[in-house]
């Protein structure tokens, strides 16, 4: 940048850094989804195209920033978690958030005829907005990714057994609600089954649990221990080389996109996954 009289403005920049070590979490939401999902005639309580579609732009959202160690989603929003030793834009928050949210509405409008070919977008077009936020330990992070599933559960289990009252009960909205003010799960559970003959466990997990969008590697790569966080962040070791660099890249690049709907909050996924949110060989991913 030229070096002008006019140059002094650079000083009211505020230096939105995030602090290093942290997982940084880019967290962006529809906005007003209620109005779209009534505009588009979404079905309730839950509109399978609209989630494989929501699942698809996180997933080349994923593909773009190969920092991106895992995102989950449900509803209209969606978690990218950015791996502690990221140094992607200077780990500045306001390019973080921005460069996500953005790259997630681009996807999502230009994919939206592939999921509702009958339905032409009109203004106001859909759009996402985000924020970042940092957790310096895995376990905080991995307690950050069970609040969010756990929510998922709650919300859905809430709108089936609302919508099987309405559309399947002849309750009006108002009476629905007022039915369910108090209620527990395991009474939502039973109004489904007694009055509907739901089960609300053979749900598909989409529903139920949300959904995880990580990539795989294979069981050679992660025995030779090449996904260290030297591979796995944007930066790397001062002693690794340009090619090393390189190579590490383009194996992220490379690698297979997983969109499963697994159990995040016990052990058994991350387990299987270890790699995920690996920090140095051999070292505890659940710190």
């Amino acid at each position: 940048m030229a070096n002008t009289e006019y140059g002094y403005v650079r000083s009211f920049e505020g230096n939105d850094a995030l602090p290093p070590s942290n997982w940084i979490v880019v967290r962006i939401d529809g906005r007003g989804f209620s109005k779209l999902c009534k505009k588009y005639n979404f079905d309730k309580p839950n509109d399978r195209r609209a989630l494989d579609l929501m699942n698809a732009a996180a997933t080349e959202v994923v593909r773009s920033f190969v920092d991106i160690a895992l995102a989950y989603g449900q509803s209209d929003e969606y978690s990218f978690v950015f791996h502690e030793s990221t140094g992607l834009f200077e780990r500045r928050a306001a390019k973080l958030a921005t460069s996500v949210a953005t790259a997630f509405t681009a996807e999502y409008c230009m994919q939206w005829p592939t999921f509702f070919p009958d339905a032409t977008l009109t203004r106001p077009y859909p759009a996402f907005d985000g924020r970042c936020v940092c957790y310096p330990k895995r376990r905080i992070l991995r307690d950050y990714l069970s609040w969010r599933q756990a929510d998922c559960h709650i919300n859905n289990l809430y709108n089936t057994t609302f919508w099987s009252m309405v559309l399947k009960g002849g309750m009006s909205t108002t009476e629905a609600e007022l039915a369910l003010k108090g209620t527990v799960s395991s009474d939502k559970n039973e109004i489904l089954f007694s009055r509907f003959g739901i089960n609300y466990n053979g749900e598909p997990e989409a529903y139920r649990k949300g959904t995880v969008v990580y990539r795989s590697y294979s069981e050679d790569e992660c025995v030779k221990g090449s996904l260290t966080a030297e591979s796995i962040g944007d930066r790397v070791a001062d002693s690794a080389s340009k090619t090393q660099m390189e190579k590490d890249r383009k194996r992220k690049q490379k690698a297979q996109i997983v969109i499963d709907h697994p159990d995040i909050i016990g052990d058994t996924f991350w387990t299987a996954h270890p790699y995920i949110l690996a920090s140095k060989r051999g070292q505890d991913y659940g710190e």
